[in-house]
């Protein structure tokens, strides 16, 4: 196998071995969650929420050329990633560099021109022990049936959080797992548990084909990578109620918003019957955001938790209402295990993990966390954060 070499305009001089172009780029810190390749920059990495460009000679300033060629050889004969960006404009695949990492990536148009996004995946799949999770999260190993969703915006550490509940469950369980991921980012290996990991268009065309066929193969657990669109809702809301466990994300902010993206996929003429189906298949909604430090060194998450109670699948089956609202019922359901954004950035900020500033900006209600805090008398000394007790190494991934 020849090794991948980047383009190079110059007339005289080797091209550069692309190998070596990820190595030095991964060597700034082993804290570098993305690679960024885009004409006009230098090839940049992400690390701790801020980009930063990487010197490479022969590479001080990408050119169109230079991402084109990097697009073509990590696409390689992927026939279909070809003419997904061919004909979308955009294309998803996985990345193996030998001895360095593997990579999530994603090939865009923009301006005519090619750019190239590539999420460092670690080389194990996250463990539990990793992360400073919610204790209450573990119940969700040890669920048999019902659908538990983790919501975010992109980069929140969804993938990461789902990857360790699943490691947990390996370790734990003796179940057959199948994942659907569009690409697979962790390998996981058989333990206790046998886990198929099923790629889209390499082993399926689309997650409500796989997800369909999936419940014929007979699994405890299904992770499926996105609830993106109607099918997919329909077919795993179908398999929570038929005995499996189903994991999966959305793109949305809160657990109510996630309540009102799933209900909201359907016509209006069905919505009180997907709303009865949500609030008796539901086990978990999980969503997090993730915070500067105040000590400067790194992110912490903020994970706010819906739990299902008999409060919540009614509130979830007959509307919200005022004084009935999921978020009433996560702010009064401490001792069952729920809690909102806003509790957990009080507690963040009266420990100094985080500063006012950066607590408000990311609150859900900023005005009624003010009141909260308006005892708070200043930025307390930042807490010190155990190495290898934190989500900061792979959440964000």
């Amino acid at each position: 196998m020849s090794t991948p070499q980047t383009p190079n305009t110059q007339t005289t001089g080797a091209p550069m071995n692309f190998l070596d172009v990820l190595s030095t780029m991964l060597a700034v810190s082993d804290k570098v969650s993305d690679l960024i390749f885009s004409p006009g920059r230098p090839p940049q990495i992400e690390l701790l929420g801020k980009l930063q460009g990487v010197p490479v000679p022969g590479l001080e300033k990408l050119t169109p050329a230079h991402t084109a060629g990097i697009a073509k050889l990590l696409i390689g004969n992927q026939q279909t990633a070809a003419e997904s960006l061919e004909k979308y404009g955009s294309a998803d695949i996985s990345f193996g560099a030998p001895g360095l990492s593997r990579f999530r990536v994603n090939i865009f148009m923009q301006r005519g021109s090619h750019a190239i996004v590539m999420r460092v995946i670690p080389p194990r799949p996250p463990q539990w022990t990793d992360f400073n999770l919610p204790e209450q999260l573990k119940e969700i190993a040890e669920l048999k049936t019902g659908l538990v969703l983790v919501t975010g915006p992109t980069g929140s550490g969804k993938s990461s959080t789902l990857a360790a509940v699943i490691d947990l469950i390996n370790e734990t369980k003796y179940y057959h797992i199948i994942t659907i991921e569009d690409p697979i980012e962790f390998l996981h290996m058989h333990r206790n548990s046998t886990i198929h990991q099923r790629e889209l268009h390499s082993d399926t065309p689309d997650f409500a084909r796989a997800l369909r066929a999936a419940l014929r193969q007979a699994p405890k657990v299904i992770l499926v990578g996105e609830m993106r669109d109607r099918e997919t809702i329909e077919i795993a809301l179908e398999a929570a109620e038929t005995g499996h466990l189903v994991l999966s994300t959305l793109h949305t902010i809160d657990a109510s918003k996630t309540v009102d993206r799933i209900i909201g996929v359907f016509p209006k003429s069905e919505e009180h019957v997907i709303r009865a189906r949500v609030a008796s298949t539901f086990r978990f909604i999980v969503s997090q955001r993730l915070l500067p430090r105040a000590d400067g060194q790194g992110r912490v998450a903020a994970i706010e938790i819906l739990k299902s109670t008999s409060r919540t699948r009614q509130y979830i089956e007959h509307g919200e209402t005022e004084g009935k609202s999921l978020l009433d019922a996560m702010d009064q359901g401490e001792l069952e295990g729920m809690q909102t954004f806003d509790s957990q950035l009080e507690k963040l900020i009266r420990r100094g993990v985080v500063t006012k500033e950066d607590g408000l900006a990311y609150a859900s209600n900023a005005g009624n966390l003010q009141l909260r805090l308006a005892d708070h008398a200043g930025p307390a000394r930042p807490e010190a954060q155990p190495a290898g007790s934190s989500m900061l190494d792979m959440l964000d991934r």
